[in-house]
């Protein structure tokens, strides 16, 4: 396994970061036990939850991947050797996340009883990373490049948010903070309120990054190498698309589109598939298997890292993490931007 530091922090963390979401919806506890003691003997020391999961969010299932995660963590005695990453909430109607039945905010109160409640899931005394997981004001979350202004007066500032959090890493409930889902100017703003207030800086930022949509590279890169914030590049195989098996409209039975296709109008654009194949064309021709050429290539980028991987089956995870394994010469990489140049960022 190959490790970096995460931002400017002291976490020295595996670069292949286990993805939780389907534990306690797909998963069942023994099937996540297997695939975390799987991941850790194979050196994984990180591992990313969120108050959401398991996916899709529901009342009845709400914090169930936490529980599991605990469990484990608790059943192999080592919590000083693993790193665990959770998020909160942003704002949203999903108003049964909240004790008083309103609407989820990233103000001062719902972070203090969205941590109490995770860290009571787990059944930790603190989590090492706590992310935004996606942010109060109004933007393009989870698809599109494209900006429109909305000016939402109520929107809860990011100085109440940094506050809030910093608060709480004055109690020790959290050692670090992160973003997930932001933008270039968002992230901006956490680290020049951070700077001017003399409050914690934030040391990541949880974005999509894979061969599909690279549009993190466009201002964020370097916000992420200059200001030492890491990437945690979830959706390396952009939510199957890239391993090919929904390949010529194809549907395999228990896959994620099958059973929850409409949450993932990202990855259902105009050229998607179209380019996936040419990427899937570059892994033949080098004699690489294509999921691990794709993990790989957002692995080695500067500003990544971890590369957070999602898995049903004990088979999708042995590919994915034989991953670290591969190298990526600069033939390939070539190849790979060829196929960037003519479909850019098909699916942002």
């Amino acid at each position: 396994m190959n490790y970096k530091k995460l931002g400017s922090s002291d976490l020295n963390i595996s670069t292949i970061a286990m993805g939780t979401m389907t534990w306690g919806q797909q998963n069942s506890l023994e099937e996540a036990f297997e695939q975390m003691d799987y991941a850790y003997d194979k050196g994984v020391n990180i591992f990313d939850s969120a108050e959401l999961y398991p996916v899709p969010p529901a009342a009845d299932t709400q914090g169930e991947t936490s529980r599991i995660l605990g469990q484990w963590v608790k059943s192999k005695k080592i919590r000083d050797k693993v790193i665990i990453a959770d998020k909160i909430v942003g704002r949203s109607q999903m108003n049964w996340f909240r004790k008083d039945g309103k609407e989820t905010r990233l103000n001062t109160s719902q972070i203090e009883f969205a941590l109490d409640r995770t860290l009571k899931n787990l059944d930790m005394d603190f989590v090492d990373l706590y992310q935004v997981h996606w942010p109060d004001r109004s933007i393009n979350t989870f698809s599109g490049l494209e900006y429109e202004h909305i000016e939402t007066e109520d929107s809860i500032s990011i100085e109440e948010t940094l506050s809030a959090l910093d608060a709480l890493i004055k109690k020790g409930k959290i050692r670090y903070i992160g973003l997930s889902n932001e933008t270039a100017w968002g992230t901006s703003q956490f680290l020049k309120i951070a700077s001017e207030k003399n409050m914690s800086k934030i040391i990541s930022i949880q974005n999509p990054y894979n061969l599909l949509n690279r549009s993190f590279e466009v201002g964020l890169s370097e916000i992420s190498i200059r200001e030492n914030v890491g990437l945690l590049a979830y959706s390396p195989l952009a939510a199957g698309i890239l391993t090919g098996k929904y390949f010529d409209g194809k549907m395999p039975k228990g896959s994620r589109m099958a059973l929850f296709g409409n949450r993932y109008p990202r990855y259902k654009t105009l050229h998607a598939e179209t380019a996936a194949k040419k990427y899937h064309e570059v892994a033949s021709k080098h004699g690489l298997n294509p999921c691990q050429m794709a993990i790989k290539f957002c692995e080695i980028q500067k500003f990544v890292s971890s590369v957070i991987i999602g898995q049903t089956t004990m088979e999708q995870l042995k590919i994915n993490l034989d991953s670290m394994s591969l190298k990526l010469d600069e033939e390939v990489i070539k190849d790979i931007n060829d196929i960037q140049i003519i479909y850019s960022n098909p699916c942002p």
